[in-house]
This record gives C-alpha cells, structure tokens and sequence, in this order.
C-alpha cells in the first residue's frame, strides 16, 4: 500500500484570513485619524496580522 502526502490550501486560507483583519486594521487606522490612541492599534492591528499572514504562507507552505 503507498501514501502519498496530499497538499493543503491552509496556509492560503490563513494569508487570506489574517490580510482581510490587516484591511480591517488600515480602515481603523484611516477612520480614527482624530483620536491617535484609536490610529495606533488600528496600526497594529495591520502590522500584526500582515506579519501572520506572511508567517502562515512559511508554515503551511503556501
């Protein structure tokens, strides 16, 4: 009997995921300009999840 390894889209899947919550952070960032507290998760909050999706395409093998 032979296995053979099938690939996974998770790491695609994760990029996605994580890129959609660093637009969402921009958006925050862009939309509370006034309020610099608000801005600087929004900022963050894109820089994290922009590192995570980068991270997951390395892991995964995307």
């Amino acid at each position: 009997m032979t296995e053979t390894a099938t690939g996974s889209d998770l790491g695609i899947g994760l990029a996605m995921a994580f890129g959609a919550l660093g637009l969402v952070g921009a958006a925050v960032m862009y939309l509370a300009a006034e309020t610099q507290e608000i801005a600087a998760g929004g900022f963050a909050l894109a820089v994290i999840a922009g590192g995570l999706a980068v991270a997951a395409l390395h892991v995964y093998g995307g």
